[in-house]
């Protein structure tokens, strides 16, 4: 048993490290879970109750989405 658990320590020891990657969204994300909201909301997915705090994360999304996408007007010609 303890010849065992000295080997399943070896293995643990050797075994590479994963890199660590960080995790990312994207505007697109985010727009994607705007129209999910607008999606279950128009079938009925939530209660009535839960509405406001669906509604205010909503418009904390699509606020958000509307001010870090840049104009295209503003974007240099090339």
């Amino acid at each position: 048993m303890a010849k065992e658990k000295a080997k399943a320590e070896e293995v643990i020891e050797a075994a590479p490290e994963a890199p660590v990657t960080q995790a990312t969204i994207s505007l697109s994300d985010i727009k994607g879970v705007i129209q999910i909201i607008d999606v279950v909301t128009k079938r009925g997915a939530f209660n009535g109750d839960e509405m406001a705090d669906v509604g205010r994360i909503r418009n904390s999304l699509a606020t958000f989405l509307v001010q870090a996408t840049p104009d295209v007007a503003e974007t240099p010609a090339e």
